[in-house]
């Protein structure tokens, strides 16, 4: 496997695309949107210029990094001559099954297809692909150059040798790959969002102020951040989102979403991304001043 292709330029298609490129694979980003890539770029060259300064690559292998990403607006040119298609467009599901049918019909029928989905269905996603045995969860988590974990998810008709084929890949890109079975959430955030959700919940009833529930959990928990903290750095409408998906699809009310989340949302509180979730991040990208709503 020498080629990839990883569509969307987000966050996590630009952090997909840096740690295939940084292990020497040629990487194909495609994002239909021009400043998507650029601004993408952008921030793998910033990621690589921190890990420079740090002394953990040297500039020749910054270089190198960035010379293995040719980027693309176009589907159709972007996965000529791959081994691997990566998606990791927004988490919704309507559109990742529209891309994975336009995947079905312009990839050779030995393309591994994955999706970088937090909880959709793998099994879903492949009814949309001729050949769904080729279909796999690869879930990388952020930031992806510096998290070790791929969530391995296999689908119902995912095979044998294409689940093997991406573990060995994991490894190669320096990660440690964990298979887990298909439903929704899988393991990751099928454990943190309900967490997540509990710490709005408690904010919503006023249990606790966002600055002493994370205080409550990085230090009483040992968690490097605290809950409304990581849900701004997740973005709060890919919280909703998941959220979402899983009440759907377990019918289950511990999984719906706090009504102070989906009012944030539709607010356009978003979170780091927008400037302001649970904090303000106008002068910093660190959590470290509460938003106006929540301050006493």
């Amino acid at each position: 496997m020498n080629t990839i292709a990883v569509i969307g330029a987000g966050t996590m298609g630009n952090g997909i695309a840096h740690t295939f490129a940084q292990s020497g694979f040629t990487v194909k980003l495609i994002d239909i949107s021009e400043k998507s890539l650029e601004k993408g770029m952008a921030t793998i060259a910033a990621n690589l210029d921190r890990m420079v300064s740090k002394g953990s690559i040297t500039e020749e292998d910054k270089h190198k990094t960035i010379g293995n990403i040719i980027t693309y607006t176009d589907v159709k040119d972007g996965v000529v001559g791959c081994d691997l298609v990566v998606e990791a467009a927004t988490e919704n599901v309507q559109l990742k099954f529209n891309i994975f049918k336009q995947l079905s019909e312009v990839c050779d029928h030995n393309v591994i297809l994955a999706t970088n989905t937090s909880s959709i269905s793998i099994t879903q996603i492949a009814a949309n692909v001729v050949h769904p045995e080729r279909v796999i969860g690869m879930h990388f988590m952020n930031p992806v150059p510096i998290m070790k974990l791929v969530e391995i998810i296999r689908g119902y008709n995912t095979s044998d040798e294409v689940t093997k084929i991406i573990m060995d890949l994991s490894v190669k890109l320096g990660k440690v790959p964990t298979e887990v079975n298909d439903y929704p959430g899988f393991v990751a955030n099928r454990i943190l969002m309900p967490m997540i959700n509990e710490a709005i919940e408690t904010l919503y009833n006023g249990v606790g102020g966002v600055y002493e529930i994370d205080t409550v959990m990085k230090l009483g928990m040992a968690h490097p951040m605290g809950p409304l903290q990581l849900a701004d750095f997740i973005g709060l409408d890919v919280c909703l989102s998941i959220l979402n998906v899983m009440y759907d699809g377990f019918k289950n009310p511990k999984y719906a979403p706090c009504p102070l989340l989906v009012n944030m949302v539709m607010a356009g509180k978003l979170g780091v991304k927008s400037g302001e979730g649970f904090y303000d991040y106008s002068e910093s990208k660190k959590a470290e001043k509460v938003a106006k709503q929540f301050s006493k």
